[in-house]
């Protein structure tokens, strides 16, 4: 039992890692696939907005197609896409072509994410769920700190071509597993409407959701915060401050291991207080470390070791703030956790998409722009949660009221 709890925990993982592992992987690339495709590394940036404009439509797509036809189907058709799509990229000969492929590929690879969360509320209560997601993030950690690695010495070795060659064979392991070893975790629904208009009332439905909201938005913007350092972060250590592609994929590496080590302390920290009390401090500390990497770069008191230790302290606040936000935000649906799990990354990679999107059209000379995005991300979302959380407690205070003032309760 506990041996294959551990294997299905394991394929929901590295479903949930493909996002960030196409991400990752190629970022050391991006001066040789410039150099090839006879553009700028800035130019090169948009392949990263069109894979996070992907995953955010994608994920819309497959929401209602996992609650109507259950969680293995959709799955099986995303993947095949994902690997086609990513044996494609090293034909391409324009970054026009590569950043159309790269948005297949985040369509296709996309339902793992989804797939993922709708099976951790399949499968387990809200406190248990935090904890899986903690679990999840530990699989999803480990690719920031191998990918960059691996992509740096695959683009060092062989070409940048190399590199989604491989992650198309990564695809490929990954849905032979799906396959063979993960059950499915919710039965195909008949009655469940695809038509646009009981679709669109599903979302309704769900964005009516306070709860919803507030965690989702709060998590979508500290993770904008983490997607502004992984678009910025190769021009930044690469051309602004000369590493190599192998050293540049160690750096990444390091500071990636903050968040991993995060995600496990958060899983132990949630045994003794709530999700509730977790993400104020975590989000609290994420705007500071924010605003002094801001300063430090702004004022050049801040050379590439101070960087890279601001930066790790920034990303391991996502190690406290996701798998709590996720867990609180769709715990609330349990029959359309598909439907609420795809809103939750629309609107996380929506988010990230337009981050990355303005992160492209700064060549600075400086790592001011990478380190002031950052710092605005987290500053939003502490401001949604402060916010957002005194009218969660005015509707449960109300609804409290309520029940005490309801002779029938």
């Amino acid at each position: 039992m506990r041996k294959q709890r551990f294997i299905h925990l394991l394929i929901l993982g590295l479903l949930s890692a493909i996002g960030p592992f196409s991400i990752d992987m190629y970022l050391p690339g991006f001066p040789d696939i410039a150099k090839d495709l006879h553009t700028n590394v800035s130019r090169v940036a948009l392949t990263l907005s069109g894979f996070f404009i992907g995953i955010a439509i994608g994920q819309l797509l497959y929401g209602p197609l996992l609650d109507k036809y259950g969680r293995k189907k959709p799955m099986y058709i995303g993947m095949v896409l994902y690997v086609l799509a990513s044996f494609s990229a090293p034909f391409v000969k324009t970054v026009e072509m590569l950043i159309a492929l790269r948005f297949l590929q985040a369509i296709g690879g996309c339902v793992g994410m989804v797939a993922s969360r709708a099976m951790v509320r399949d499968l387990f209560d809200v406190t248990e769920s935090a904890k899986v997601f903690s679990l999840l993030m530990l699989v999803v950690g480990v690719s920031p700190i191998i990918a960059p690695t691996v992509g740096g010495y695959l683009a060092a070795a062989f070409g940048w071509p190399s590199i989604f060659m491989v992650l198309g064979s990564i695809g490929a392991v990954i849905l032979v597993m799906v396959i063979i070893w993960l059950p499915e975790s919710k039965k195909p629904d008949p009655h469940y409407s695809l038509y646009p208009k009981a679709i669109l009332g599903k979302f309704g439905a769900v964005m009516k959701n306070s709860t919803f909201l507030v965690y989702t938005f709060t998590g979508a913007f500290t993770a904008a915060g983490l997607y502004a350092y992984i678009s910025g972060s190769p021009h930044v250590f690469m051309e602004i401050f000369g590493v190599s592609e192998r050293v540049y994929g160690w750096i990444f590496a390091i500071i990636a291991a903050g968040l991993i080590i995060a995600t496990q302390i958060n899983a132990q920290i949630l045994k003794r207080v709530s999700s509730n009390d977790i993400i104020p401090r975590a989000v609290s500390f994420q705007v500071l470390t924010g605003i002094l990497l801001f300063a430090g770069f702004a004022l050049n008191w801040l050379g590439l070791y101070g960087g890279i230790v601001l930066c790790c302290l920034f990303l391991a606040c996502q190690g406290f703030t996701f798998p709590n936000a996720s867990a609180l935000a769709i715990a609330p649906f349990r029959n359309d956790a598909g439907s609420a799990s795809a809103l939750l990354g629309f609107i996380q990679m929506a988010v990230g998409a337009s981050v990355t999107a303005v992160m492209s059209l700064f060549h600075s000379t400086s790592a001011v722009p990478m380190a002031g995005v950052m710092a605005l991300c987290a500053i939003t979302a502490i401001i949604i949660l402060l916010f957002g959380g005194k009218t969660l407690k005015k509707q449960s205070l109300a609804i409290n009221n309520q029940q005490v003032g309801d002779p029938g309760i």
